[in-house]
């Protein structure tokens, strides 16, 4: 069987954002849109999907497929609802900035966008963004038995809640696995690491540079998404906590600790140059079969499953994050959500929420993957009844071994949603630490000094 295409986040990094590019691919999206143009399931709702019909709203998401999958289905969208959608596709380097500017100045550019999660403490903070339980509990806006809101995976639910309360939906998203070369490990009679030991343990075991096989990769690159994406699940493993009483802190002894395992790992058993790699690179290095193992997203099987590309498929197994020095598997999460500007009217609010509730719909979730009519099956499927459903399984069956189970057990059982300090000053406070930990990684500074001066910057960042 050839083995599925999965969205991948490979050519976002590539791609240039503009309307221009939808409409150069709206054709496209329309003839997959017009394939399953069947209504019926959506209008079994006990909801009046023509409420809002005659009202316009804007859409910002990133160029990638599993959102190109959900742009492809806009006409089924207006069909049903009568609303008009626009939709523009900027970077993810730039959305975050352009959804801030809109929000703060209240210029309503977007109605929604795909928004980060680790931005709802800011968006609320602010009351950038509308409180959404007024919406999931109101009978005329939403049909509960049918929506069933808490078939989502609870870890995005709550990643996108602040206090409690939801102030965006998940939409696609992601969690981060161990990845192996299974032929390796079976040749060597190794197992995927179950704690933090074992993952060196098998490194060292596999690790031949003369014959370009390096035993370990993690992301080394700078930035709040990049080496703040896997030293936050490292620290936790220490058992670190962000917090003491109410105050930030990130140069506490299991802080210092975690950094240093980091920069000896990636010492001992990486590719040099790793500490400036973002996910693509180490995936592309994987497919090309010269690391025996890393940790990333589960969606960055995309590119090892790529036949023009990868030459590792059928040999890649998969595990959930190991255990760290104090028990826990901390995992990172992520995921994609859509917010309700709280500048809109309220008919566009209402109009925004009838295309989030649309979106993230189990129906729509699986148009824009097993049924999707193009090869981008989507991974990042926001329920639990999608990941357990034989159709899913089926579509994603070629990724490796044990992928939905990795992904599905660390999913329910590792994450947790304060793997990284949710506050509004996080913006500064990731980039900060993503600076001080890169520093350590490319050896300018020891753990230590590198957090202490972290600490110092974010103690300032706080005062403002």
């Amino acid at each position: 069987m050839q083995a599925p295409q999965f969205p991948g986040r490979r050519r976002v990094l590539k791609q240039a954002a503009s309307a221009g590019l939808l409409a150069a691919t709206v054709p496209q999206f329309i003839t997959n849109a017009w394939a399953q143009d069947d209504l019926a399931p959506y209008r079994s709702a006990k909801l009046n999907w023509k409420q809002a019909d005659g009202e316009s709203i804007s859409l910002a998401v990133i160029p990638a497929s599993y959102f190109n999958n959900l742009l492809g289905l806009l006409p089924q969208f207006e069909a049903l609802t009568g609303v008009k959608v626009r939709a523009e596709q900027v970077p993810p380097g730039q959305i975050r900035q352009k959804a801030m500017l809109d929000l703060s100045s209240k210029t309503t550019t977007y109605a929604t966008h795909a928004a980060d999660p680790m931005y709802y403490p800011l968006y609320v903070a602010n009351k950038w963004v509308e409180p959404l339980d007024k919406y999931l509990n109101d009978p005329s806006l939403t049909d509960a038995s049918w929506y069933r809101y808490d078939d989502i995976l609870k870890a995005w639910r709550d990643a996108d809640s602040v206090d409690g309360k939801p102030y965006g939906i998940p939409y696609d998203g992601e969690v981060t696995v161990q990845v192996y070369r299974k032929d390796l490990y079976d040749a060597k009679g190794l197992h995927p690491a179950n704690t933090y030991d074992d993952l060196l343990s098998n490194a060292k075991k596999l690790h031949d540079p003369q014959n370009r096989i390096y035993g370990l990769a993690m992301r080394g690159f700078a930035g709040a998404g990049q080496n703040m994406y896997i030293y936050p699940s490292l620290f936790r493993g220490f058992g670190g906590s962000w917090f003491k009483g109410k105050d930030i802190v990130v140069n506490s002894p299991e802080a210092v600790a975690a950094l240093q395992w980091y920069v000896d790992a990636l010492t001992a058993y990486a590719p040099p140059a790793v500490r400036n790699w973002n996910w693509p690179d180490i995936a592309d290095a994987f497919s090309q079969g010269t690391v025996a193992t890393y940790l990333d997203a589960h969606s960055s099987a995309a590119v090892l499953m790529d036949p023009a590309k990868s030459k590792v498929i059928g040999k890649v197994g998969f595990a959930r994050w190991p255990r760290g020095p104090n028990g826990k598997r901390v995992t990172s999460i992520w995921n994609w959500g859509f917010p309700i500007n709280a500048s809109l009217t309220e008919k566009q609010k209402r109009a925004t929420w009838l295309f989030i509730q649309w979106a993230t719909s189990a129906e729509t979730q699986a148009r824009t993957s097993w049924k999707f009519a193009g090869a981008a099956k989507r991974s990042g499927v926001n329920r639990l009844s999608a990941w357990n459903s034989p159709e899913f399984s089926q579509a994603v069956g070629g990724a490796g071994t044990n992928f939905i189970a990795a992904a599905l057990e660390s999913l329910q059982q590792d994450t947790d949603v304060e793997w990284r300090p949710r506050v509004p000053q996080w913006p500064a406070i990731g980039e900060t630490m993503a600076t001080a930990i890169q520093s350590a990684l490319v050896g300018q500074k020891k753990p230590k000094d590198a957090l202490d001066e972290a600490q110092a910057r974010i103690a300032q960042i706080l005062k403002t």
